[in-house]
């Protein structure tokens, strides 16, 4: 209940107001039935734009540092995802992935759309990152479409460290869903787990134009903290056509 108070009072009328979102290929997110909805992750403010403008409820896999935050700001992020049905998700030890995949198959099979970042972490230069293989494996498990999604805009609004966004128009495109049931029951064979992740990074790619780099997201920003680190390999765009 609180979840629609939030989107359809509270909060969904002042993000509109403020950040303007021009939205696009709305229509390619599924009426009814399970889903995954997978996007690029550039700031903190997707969380909430993106669950704004969908019509159906969505649910979050949030990192647990989410619900255990300090100070004031720890505890209304607490309260958000808590009252907003966000599942909170273990990112430490080996056992984190499968807690989520988890997590994530329950939403599916209760018919529910489920959100996700493949990237795993946000984009700390605005540039899009190689995708984790977890969403392949709930797609081929739960055997249901994966719509992609860009953000495009929020980076600049709210860039990494930035507690207060600017408040300007912003895009979110989808795009047509991926049907991946030719691979059904491959879910255990690792080349066509990378195969099948490999092709949402790229239909999301080609939705949002960034720059891509072939590697892990959270291995660049461990390179660009650490002074003897190597920067993170940059790859060209890769072509749209």
């Amino acid at each position: 209940m609180f979840y629609y108070l939030l989107k359809y009072v509270l909060l969904g009328p002042l993000l509109r107001l403020l950040f303007r979102p021009r939205i696009e290929g709305l229509e390619h997110v599924p009426d009814s039935g399970p889903a995954i909805i997978a996007g690029n992750h550039l700031s903190f403010s997707d969380h909430f734009l993106m669950p704004a403008i969908i019509k159906r409820r969505i649910t979050f896999l949030a990192k647990k540092e989410y619900f255990t935050g300090s100070g004031i700001k720890g505890r209304l992020t607490a309260a958000f995802f808590r009252s907003a049905g966000q599942i909170p998700v273990d990112r430490t030890g080996k056992d984190a992935g499968q807690a989520a995949i988890r997590e994530g198959l329950g939403v599916l099979r209760r018919g529910e759309l489920l959100g996700i970042y493949p990237e795993g972490t946000r984009s700390h230069d605005g540039r899009l990152y190689k995708g984790k293989v977890g969403v392949a494996v709930m797609a081929l498990k739960a055997q249901v479409p994966v719509v992609p999604c860009a953000m495009i805009g929020t980076f600049e609004a709210q860039p990494p460290g930035q507690v207060v966004p600017d408040f300007r128009s912003v895009t979110i495109r989808f795009g047509k869903p991926l049907d991946f049931s030719r691979y059904a029951g491959m879910e255990n064979e690792k080349a066509i787990l990378r195969a099948v992740t490999d092709e949402i990074m790229y239909a999301i790619l080609s939705l949002s134009e960034q720059e891509y780099v072939d590697e892990y997201a959270a291995v660049a920003k461990a390179q660009q903290a650490s002074p003897n680190g190597e920067k993170a390999r940059r790859f060209p765009r890769m072509p749209l056509g």
